[in-house]
């Protein structure tokens, strides 16, 4: 057998396990999604499915923790959109900020507008960006946070980014990435960038 035939063997077998595959996948249901490890990526990947989603003319809500910055490319271009909701609610990094008592309040404030989206209808994904390190760094009740992921609408899709993402909340999840650094820019002395960084 040539080497044409034993690839047009090779994917005629792959159609057939994927297509198994897709049949099989029926269910819909709003879906949570974490975006997780050391490396660079976690919100631009976030951001790539609030591009996705309002591609489907659906409404988005985005809650940047622990960030302040609100020069960054991609709120100027998504906030411009109608159907995005855009809130910065950090107050700088922890290593900035170094107050804990600070971070406690910020954080509980935040959480209160991402609470109230996980609680509405009115919107068909929800991205928590840099989540995780509230709940590590135990400025909110993670027991609590959970609770309000799970009783969030039926259909609405959650995304929530940041390192270390603990165990309960990734047996949550329907989907988990954990994105690992090969290289980085940074690592050699290149400051952030505009429009790949920033």
């Amino acid at each position: 057998m040539g080497k044409n035939e034993r690839h047009k063997k090779r994917m005629v077998h792959k159609k057939e396990v994927v297509d198994s595959g897709i049949a099989k996948a029926n269910r819909t249901k709003g879906l949570l999604l974490v975006l997780t490890g050391n490396g660079k990526g976690k919100s631009t990947s976030a951001f790539g499915m609030v591009g996705r989603a309002l591609g489907h003319g659906m409404k988005v809500g985005v809650c940047q923790f622990i960030k302040s910055r609100t020069d960054t490319g991609e709120e100027a271009f998504f906030g411009r959109d109608p159907n995005v909701e855009w809130h910065v609610l950090g107050d700088g990094f922890t290593w900035d900020t170094q107050d804990r008592t600070q971070d406690i309040a910020t954080s509980k404030k935040g959480w209160a507008i991402a609470r109230k989206m996980l609680q509405s209808t009115d919107y068909d994904l929800v991205v928590l960006d840099e989540l995780t390190y509230l709940l590590n760094y135990q400025y909110l009740d993670s027991e609590q946070v959970l609770q309000h992921i799970q009783s969030r609408p039926a259909m609405q899709h959650v995304i929530v980014t940041g390192r270390g993402a603990s165990d309960a909340l990734t047996s949550l999840a329907d989907t988990v990435a954990e994105i690992a650094d090969i290289k980085h820019a940074y690592k050699s002395g290149i400051k952030a960038q505009k429009g790949v960084d920033l």
